[in-house]
């Protein structure tokens, strides 16, 4: 069993994009990222880190790591391919913020990761991975969805915030730039009663799949239908532009969304952890 680094992101994505399409849903943020550095390679300011393991030719597992995020892993065939990952970042002397995983990968990541550094790990969100095929259309709500522009920058940067850190509880790294790269790339769309009550940012990001997220309601817009309104317009949206299906993440503590969001279509496919080292 080996570990193969690749420096070019086309080639990365030709070896093991299908190993990660045989499961789509589960796999949506690695398509998602993978198809971020082929399309939009000015998106990452720093290298990224792109392997696999393998094992008799046969893929093992699949990372990758955008600095300063979380390591991100595929589902893993032999979790003897957990060591050989964390004996590659311990000897490159890289400091990793975290992992997020399936719950048994992330487990025996953060299990070994404490093994070989002596680093302890905490549990920061528990995710639920979902995923819709179909929308069911929701009731009638005040208002309407459009592209955000430029002229709404001030508003959704307040909002981009607000949303890290109440979902986090920091602002995450480069909020200005990615909010700017959403706009420009015309993902970010908001919802509009007058005002700008709702936003969500909707995307094809893999062949034959779309991801929603990150959605955000001011408090004081809540419970009137928007998020519901503007993620179910987008879902359909995606796949009238021919995504198979739509997948997003909630935090499965925030019983509000579970429940918005499963109203229009979507279904709970798998859990993720997301851990952070000490």
């Amino acid at each position: 069993m080996k570990l193969i680094l690749f420096e070019d992101a086309v080639a990365f994505c030709d070896r093991t994009q299908p190993y990660l399409l045989r499961y789509p849903a589960e796999h949506n943020l690695l398509l998602g990222i993978q198809s971020a550095l082929v399309r939009v390679p000015e998106a990452f300011t720093t290298s990224p880190d792109l392997f696999l393991v393998e094992s008799a030719g046969e893929i093992q597992a699949v990372g990758m790591r955008t600095p300063p995020y979380n390591l991100v892993l595929s589902k893993v065939q032999n979790l003897s391919a957990v060591e050989i990952i964390v004996d590659y970042f311990q000897q490159a002397e890289t400091a990793l913020a975290g992992i997020n995983s399936f719950i048994r990968e992330a487990q025996a990541f953060s299990q070994a990761w404490q093994s070989h550094t002596g680093q302890s790990s905490t549990l920061k969100m528990h995710l639920r991975i979902h995923q819709l095929t179909q929308v069911h259309r929701p009731m009638s709500v005040q208002g309407y969805l459009r592209k955000a522009t430029r002229r709404d920058r001030k508003q959704l940067l307040e909002w981009s915030e607000a949303f890290s850190l109440e979902t986090f509880g920091a602002l995450e790294t480069d909020i200005e730039r990615i909010l700017d790269l959403q706009i420009k790339r015309q993902d970010l769309y908001v919802w509009c009663d007058r005002k700008q009550v709702s936003m969500v940012v909707g995307r094809v990001s893999q062949p034959g799949g779309g991801r929603i997220g990150p959605v955000y309601t001011p408090p004081d817009c809540r419970r009137r239908g928007y998020a519901t309104a503007c993620v179910a317009a987008v879902s359909q949206m995606l796949l009238d532009r021919g995504a198979q299906r739509c997948c997003l993440f909630t935090d499965i503590t925030n019983p509000t969304s579970n429940h918005i969001y499963q109203t229009i279509g979507y279904e709970a496919v798998c859990d993720w952890y997301d851990y952070r080292f000490a």
